[in-house]
């Protein structure tokens, strides 16, 4: 259902629309008069409009529709304007879509085609606007933080020569591959690119690829067409097409299926992608950053990972430091949390004592960033007065010696399975928590257990 403008100065051509579209809209607005379009827009929103080229000052040329097409496009750039006319040929048609029009009608026109038009373009409509309601938000977001890196703190060393890299990366459109452990700040730094890079008014698109499921993964990322699948009940864009012209963020890339790795191979390489059910081919326009946790080298060794892909998504790599190894950097990340949450929970009076962050500088940090950053919420939180103190900590700093021990086995998928059963004892089964002390999400968790049967 929609609202939709005809403008044509033949009344029987008006009523005639009315009538075939009245089932399909919710509002029909009809106007002889072309003169009036600029008020008709300002005070309604359209989400089609039939506009006649010819009117009364000038029969043939098309003149006035291409003029009036360039004023509600002046008013409104995301309109959906279907021109129409009695004296079409190939090349007036081929001007129209040139200059903005969406489709072109000839009068008298079959019923059957202009409903099918109205269809198609009523489905166009959809599309910018999600797209255009996209790009507003995530233009929001990149103007309430500072500019540069506002959210990557840092001046160790370690951090110093990831600046760098960004710096030099980020106005090209080389694929970036972000290696470092959970909570490192894959996702900031893949962030840091795209609003430092000549995309940065596009849209920034993030996967976290370990929560697609084998089934669903060429749907999400690709799209499908109606009726490719049994719930599959309107045409829909994958996340390739929905990040065109700006940045393809794919997390945990790592964690993909040689058999997924091979079809996500084909659309970066071929630059190209088609959607589930669909024969078309649709060209893509994406810069690429991709990120993992995982030892992707040693997959590569143990083909684990292709080769050819991770030669692909790593034009240049970013390494991220643990923050174990860039400890000088805790005091000043503690004063940038502790703004935050002192905001954020009303407690503005708030100081951290010398023993505490002592205490937060001989810790190891397993859980990195995000780690120190809930350890201070949680301070935050449970201060009963104006001195955050080591009362408030209740990490357990045997933790820090745990790396020290020995362990019974090197194979990576036993170790993984022992860490999570851990986990979900620690939080007696609460999978939201032990998702998040593992920084992951709940769907990766689910699919992790999956796995090893917990």
């Amino acid at each position: 259902m929609s609202s939709v403008l005809i403008v044509d100065d033949n009344e029987d051509v008006l009523l005639a629309a009315r009538l075939l579209l009245k089932p399909y809209c919710t509002v029909i607005i009809t106007e002889k008069e072309p003169g009036k379009i600029p008020f008709l827009l300002a005070h309604n929103n359209f989400d089609i409009i039939f506009l006649d080229m010819n009117f009364t000052r000038d029969i043939t040329s098309g003149k006035e529709g291409f003029h009036w097409l360039r004023e509600i496009l002046n008013m409104d750039s995301l309109a959906v304007v279907i021109l129409m006319t009695a004296y079409g040929d190939v090349e007036t048609a081929v001007r129209a879509v040139k200059e903005g029009a969406t489709d072109f009608v000839l009068k008298p026109w079959q019923n059957e085609k202009l409903l099918a038009t109205y269809s198609s373009a009523l489905k166009l409509r959809e599309s910018r606007v999600e797209l255009n309601r996209i790009k507003t938000r995530q233009k929001f977001l990149n103007e309430e933080q500072e500019s540069g890196f506002s959210e990557i703190i840092g001046t160790s060393e370690a951090m110093k020569k990831v600046f760098n890299t960004i710096y030099k990366v980020a106005s090209t459109n080389a694929n970036v591959l972000i290696l470092g452990e959970n909570g490192t700040g894959k996702e900031l730094v893949a962030r840091a690119l795209h609003k430092n890079s000549k995309r940065k008014d596009e849209v920034f698109v993030n996967v976290d690829m370990g929560s697609i499921s084998s089934s669903l993964f060429e749907s999400e990322l690709f799209g499908h067409v109606k009726g490719a699948f049994t719930d599959a009940k309107d045409d829909r864009p994958g996340r390739f097409e929905i990040a065109a012209g700006g940045t393809l963020f794919l997390d945990e890339i790592g964690n993909l299926s040689l058999e997924l790795q091979a079809k996500l191979l084909s659309a970066i390489q071929n630059q190209e992608i088609t959607r589930v059910g669909s024969n078309k081919t649709i060209n893509t326009n994406i810069r690429l950053i991709c990120a993992t946790n995982t030892p992707i080298y040693e997959h590569v060794s143990q083909n684990r990972f292709r080769q050819d892909l991770l030669y692909r998504i790593n034009t240049v790599e970013i390494h991220l430091p643990t923050l174990k190894d860039r400890i000088g950097d805790i005091p000043i990340l503690v004063e940038y949390f502790l703004v935050i949450f002192k905001r954020k929970y009303n407690k503005p009076d708030l100081i951290v004592e010398s023993d505490i962050m002592k205490k937060l500088e001989n810790y190891s940090w397993p859980g990195n960033v995000r780690e120190l950053q809930h350890a201070i919420e949680r301070c935050v939180i449970l201060s009963d007065n104006d001195k955050l103190n080591t009362t408030d900590l209740f990490f357990n700093t045997s933790q820090s010696k745990s790396e020290e021990q020995e362990i019974d086995t090197y194979n990576l998928e036993e170790i993984e399975k022992n860490i999570i059963s851990k986990a979900l004892l620690k939080f007696e089964g609460n999978i939201s928590k032990a998702a998040k002390e593992l920084g992951l999400t709940r769907t990766s968790l689910y699919r992790r257990m999956e796995k090893y049967r917990l």
